[in-house]
């Protein structure tokens, strides 16, 4: 086996699963796991044998967002979010229907790579937060998928606490489509995947495009400037410090 794979793929009866599989960091985005992913998802796209896409995770986290190892101590061009945009545009203009499979927590950036999908399949378990202002961040990149599928008032508040919130609430805000019993959740996928793959190809690729007006790419050039330029600010570096010693940043009241 691969020592640097981080991405399990496997395709079977028309159908792609992408299994993140780096559960030693919490799935996190490092930079192998958005190449690796990136890719696969293209190819899926590229397979006419390929009706549909699932991305699911291995061990107990969905996805913790970016890596930070990576993040520390870096300037704008380092932090890893100048290709992020891409697999999150290819994810939304994807003319194949896209299933995340959330079976714990998703944090930050992990939140964008769900949101970007069709359809969100979440078990009862699972937990999700917003996490950048805690750490000195922006959520900028990610608001470009998150907004156009949340109400607006309910991702105001979240995306300005920080505060994790659960399954339930982010089915009510139109983050997660279905919420489910963990033990329910593979049953639900396959579900969702006979009624995606009743349709015929090219008409689904059509409605996707209707459906998919408000482009991302049409707003990634600004949002990356701004995402860069918090992720290798003071706070930022702070931030991301802070959370890597398991301390209280220094903007926190009374941490002392």
């Amino acid at each position: 086996m691969d020592s640097d794979r981080v991405l399990q793929v496997s395709v079977a009866t028309g159908v792609a699963t992408l299994t993140l599989d780096s559960p030693a960091n919490r799935n996190a985005l490092s930079r192998a796991m958005r190449a690796q992913l990136r890719d696969a998802l293209l190819e899926a796209i590229a397979d006419d044998a390929v009706r549909a896409v699932v991305l699911d995770h291995t061990g107990r986290v969905f996805c913790s967002g970016m890596d930070l190892s990576e993040a520390a101590g870096g300037g704008a061009q380092d932090q890893g979010v100048r290709e992020f945009p891409e697999l999150l545009e290819a994810i939304w203009s994807s003319p194949k229907p896209v299933i995340a499979v959330v079976r714990g927590p998703a944090r930050a950036g992990g939140v964008g790579l769900l949101a970007a999908c069709d359809v969100v399949v979440a078990a009862t378990s699972a937990t999700f937060a917003f996490s950048e202002v805690r750490l000195g961040i922006v959520p900028a990149v990610i608001s470009a998928v998150v907004l156009p599928r949340m109400v607006p008032h309910v991702a105001h508040r979240l995306m300005l606490t920080g505060q994790v919130f659960d399954a339930e609430v982010a089915a009510a805000g139109g983050l997660v489509d279905l919420v489910v019993p963990e033990a329910d959740v593979d049953g639900e996928v396959r579900a969702q995947l006979v009624h995606l793959t009743a349709g015929a190809p090219a008409a689904l690729a059509e409605t996707k495009r209707l459906l998919r007006v408000r482009t991302p790419a049409l707003h990634f050039d600004s949002l990356l400037e701004l995402s860069a330029r918090y992720f290798a600010s003071e706070e930022g570096q702070e931030g991301i410090a802070a959370f890597r010693e398991k301390r209280p940043a220094r903007w926190v009241p009374g941490r002392d």
